[in-house]
C-alpha cells in the first residue's frame, strides 16, 4: 500500500469520525433502524454522477464522510466528462441521480436539449458561486466588467466568441442574462459555443473564445493562471440563485421513493456540514480537489469556498454572498419559482417555441412532498412559500407569479 493511498485511507476515516461525532447517531445504528421499517431503500448502492466543479462538493462529502450509511445507502460519486454526457446517462438509467444544471433538467423533461423524458429535482445543492470570465487580452482592452466588454465590441467590430457550458442549463442562461443586460444580444450580437467546464481554462489559454460562464475553480483557476479576469460573479447577477441541483428521472423517485429520499437526506446533511465551520470547507477542499473529483490544486477551490474573491487585476474583496450548500436549509428547498425561471429563460431565448404551463410544470418535475421528508429526518428547516421573490442585476423583480408576463417583458431577445 504506497504512502499516498495510506495518508488517503487516514484523512477519510477521521473525517468519517468527525461527521459521525457532529451527529451522534452511529452509521451502523441509523442502518439498522431503517433496514427494520417500512422505510428502507429499495435500492442500497446509487451511483451518481458528477462534473468536475467545486459544487459537486456535497455529493462528494456525503459519501467520503459516511454520511450516506447512516440513511441505509451507498454513495458512488461518479466522474462525467460532460453535461451531454451526464443527461443521457440520466435517461438511460446508468446514473440513478446526478449533480446537474437546474435547466438540463428542465430542458429534458419538456424535450430541449437532445433528450425527452419525465424528470424530477430532489433539491437545490447550492446557491451562488459561479462567474463570468473574459480573456486578459480583451481586459488589457478595458474590458473588464459589462460596460467595457460591450464599449470594445461597438469600437473594435469582429466575431466576439462565448462559452457556457450547456444550452439549456445554468451557465448558458447567467452569461445571455448579463450579456442582454449590458445590451449585447447573445443570440444575433456574439458567437456562443458549448465548452465541458473543466476544458474551459485549456480553450481560452488557445484563443478559442473570449469569455466564458462557468462554475468554480474555473474561474478563479483563469486568475491564478493569468490568462483571464472575473467580470462579474452570478450571485452579483441574481444574489442566492438556484444553480445545481440533485436530479434523476421521475421514473427512478416513483420506482425508488424510499431511496430517493435517504439520498437526499445524506446530501441535506452533508451541506450543513460543510457549511458548519471554515476547517469543514478547507477540509472539504482538500478531498475535491484530488484526481478523482475536481482534480486542481487546492488553492483554486479554498478560496472562493470562503468568501475571499480576486478579479485578476489587483481588485480582492470578501464576498458574503460566496457559494453555500446549506445555509440553515435556505439553499435547499426545491423553489417551483426557481425550476419556473428557467422556463422563462428558455422562452426569452427561442429554445421553447411557446409558453408551456410553467406552475404545472414545475409541480411536475420539482419533488416538494419527497423533498420535506427528507428535511424531516435530517433535521433541515423548510420555508413556508413555495415560491420566492428576487430582484436581479437589471433591476426585474421574478416571484414566479406571472411567467408569461415576465418572459415577454424582456426588450433583448431571440
Amino acid at each position: 500500500m504506497t504512502d499516498l493511498f495510506k495518508t488517503s485511507l487516514s484523512r477519510r476515516a477521521v473525517l468519517q469520525t468527525a461527521a459521525v461525532g457532529a451527529v451522534g447517531i452511529s452509521p451502523a445504528l441509523r442502518s439498522v433502524v431503517y433496514a427494520a421499517g417500512s422505510d428502507a431503500p429499495e435500492k442500497t448502492e446509487v451511483k451518481i454522477g458528477f462534473i468536475p466543479l467545486t459544487d459537486c462538493a456535497s455529493v462528494v462529502m456525503a459519501s467520503v464522510l459516511g454520511i450516506d450509511k447512516k440513511y441505509g445507502v451507498k454513495i458512488i460519486p461518479t466522474k462525467e466528462a460532460s453535461w451531454a454526457g451526464v443527461r443521457d446517462k440520466l435517461v438511460t438509467g446508468e446514473l440513478d441521480f446526478a449533480h446537474v444544471l437546474y435547466g438540463l433538467v428542465y430542458g429534458v423533461h419538456l424535450g430541449v436539449g437532445g433528450a425527452k423524458k419525465d424528470m424530477a429535482v430532489l433539491m437545490t445543492l447550492n446557491n451562488n458561486g459561479q462567474a463570468i470570465t473574459l480573456s486578459k487580452k480583451l481586459a488589457d482592452k478595458g474590458a473588464v466588467d459589462g460596460a467595457g466588454l460591450a464599449k470594445l465590441m461597438a469600437s473594435e467590430k469582429r466575431e466576439y466568441t462565448f462559452a457556457q457550458t450547456f444550452p439549456t442549463g445554468t451557465h448558458a442562461m447567467w452569461l445571455y442574462y448579463w450579456l442582454a443586460a449590458n445590451g449585447i444580444n447573445p443570440m444575433t450580437g456574439a458567437k456562443v459555443i458549448t465548452v465541458p467546464p473543466p476544458q474551459m481554462v485549456a480553450n481560452m489559454r488557445v484563443g478559442n473564445m473570449d469569455g466564458y460562464c462557468v462554475g468554480e475553480p474555473w474561474g478563479h483557476r483563469a486568475i491564478i493562471d493569468g490568462i483571464g479576469v472575473t467580470a462579474i460573479t452570478t450571485q452579483d447577477i441574481w444574489k442566492d440563485h438556484p444553480e445545481k441541483v440533485l436530479g434523476t428521472t421521475g421514473e427512478f423517485v416513483k420506482k425508488y421513493p424510499n431511496t430517493a429520499r435517504a439520498v437526499t437526506a445524506a446530501i441535506l446533511e452533508a451541506g450543513k456540514w460543510i457549511d458548519a465551520s471554515l476547517q469543514n470547507k478547507n477540509k472539504m477542499a482538500e478531498v475535491i480537489a484530488e484526481k478523482s473529483y475536481v482534480n486542481t490544486s487546492v488553492d483554486a477551490i479554498n478560496q472562493r469556498i470562503l468568501g475571499r474573491y480576486q478579479n485578476g487585476m489587483g481588485k480582492t474583496w470578501d464576498d458574503p454572498n460566496y457559494m453555500k450548500f446549506y445555509n440553515e436549509g435556505a439553499v435547499n428547498f426545491p423553489y417551483l419559482s426557481d425550476g419556473m425561471w428557467f422556463l422563462t429563460q428558455h422562452k426569452r431565448w427561442g429554445l421553447l417555441k411557446e409558453h408551456p404551463d410553467y406552475l404545472t410544470v414545475a409541480k411536475q418535475i420539482n419533488q416538494i412532498d419527497l423533498y420535506k421528508q427528507a428535511a424531516t429526518a435530517s433535521h433541515t428547516p423548510v420555508p413556508k412559500d413555495l415560491m420566492r421573490t428576487s430582484k436581479l442585476m437589471d433591476g426585474a423583480v421574478w416571484d414566479g407569479k406571472d411567467p408569461k408576463k415576465y418572459a415577454d417583458s424582456f426588450k433583448v431577445k431571440a
